[in-house]
């Protein structure tokens, strides 16, 4: 007999609907200001890094995108002005993606927006108390499950800017 009432299923099954939910609630915002929700995930993740940059394998390793699919994102998100590439001065092979002013612009006309849906749908329906308990709990897992997720975001960076 297959267990269709174990509790393992209803976790899974409910962070799966949350997940859905609350993408299609915050999809809009982003589209508004053109941009996907990667393009965001990105954009964000620059933005709240030292000195509002990311090796690209930290960018990578953070979205869990493909090495090839954040370069075809920093690409695009370059040819808009919103990231430019910088070369790492201590390692020829590596480079950093940056956050230029024009992305730091876009991002705040679409945070406000987020915000909002972020305190209605989500975070609005909670206690403080609750709050903070789901914030332990997901960094327990998030911890587990993407090691990589903070990866560059405490390391001083060493750049020049990359010539063209």
């Amino acid at each position: 007999m297959i267990p269709t009432d174990d509790a393992r299923l209803t976790a899974i099954g409910l962070l799966m609907e949350v997940h859905s939910g609350l993408t299609s609630k915050m999809t809009p915002a982003f589209a508004e200001s053109g941009l996907s929700e990667v393009d965001f995930e990105t954009l964000i993740r620059l933005a709240r890094s030292p000195e509002r940059q990311l090796r690209m394998s930290d960018l990578a390793a953070q979205t869990s995108l493909s090495t090839s699919g954040v370069t075809r994102v920093v690409d695009r998100l370059e040819r808009e002005g919103l990231v430019r590439r910088v070369a790492c001065a201590s390692d020829r092979r590596a480079s950093y993606a940056t956050l230029t002013e024009d992305g730091l612009a876009r991002l705040q006309t679409v945070l406000p927006k987020h915000l909002e849906d972020i305190e209605t749908w989500f975070t609005g329906l909670l206690t403080p108390a609750q709050l903070e308990t789901l914030l332990d709990t997901l960094r327990v897992i998030r911890d587990v499950v993407r090691p990589c997720a903070t990866a560059g975001a405490d390391v001083p960076a060493q750049v020049t800017p990359a010539r063209s």
